[in-house]
């Protein structure tokens, strides 16, 4: 069981038969398998449902999962995700992207980058490996 599948668990949803038009905030994680359109400022995971249609003035969550239509431009601290059949028009700001075949994306991606304690390609193998064996013993 993966990350994603743990979050999908958890998550609050709007059904199908659900529109909502408005600012929507929360802090947990929620399903959209409707439609929805305003402005989406979160604490939480979202997941756009296949189905599911997202227009947005601007989105910031912690993180996206996109398998439905998304349209706005995202600012997620952690990650994106887009699955096959996702289509997502704007501008994404994020740490993490990751765009599966089968996806239509129309827009810029600005990476935010990561923690800069973590850069294994600048560090010399032997030092990595003596941490590593420090670490095992």
């Amino acid at each position: 069981m993966g990350k994603t599948d743990i979050i999908e668990e958890k998550a609050n949803t709007f059904g199908p038969g659900t529109s909502f038009n408005g600012f929507l905030k929360f802090k947990e994680t929620l399903r959209i398998k409707g439609t929805f359109k305003g402005t989406i400022e979160a604490a939480g995971a979202l997941i756009v449902d296949k189905g599911a249609v997202v227009e947005a003035d601007r989105i910031s969550v912690t993180s996206l999962v996109v398998y439905g239509t998304v349209v706005a431009p995202v600012l997620a601290q952690d990650k994106v995700d887009m699955f096959p059949g996702a289509q997502v028009r704007g501008d994404i700001t994020a740490a993490r992207l990751r765009i599966a075949d089968e996806v239509i994306f129309e827009g810029q991606c600005n990476m935010t980058g990561t923690d800069k304690d973590v850069e294994i390609f600048s560090r010399p193998t032997q030092e990595i490996k003596a941490e590593l064996q420090r670490s095992n013993d």
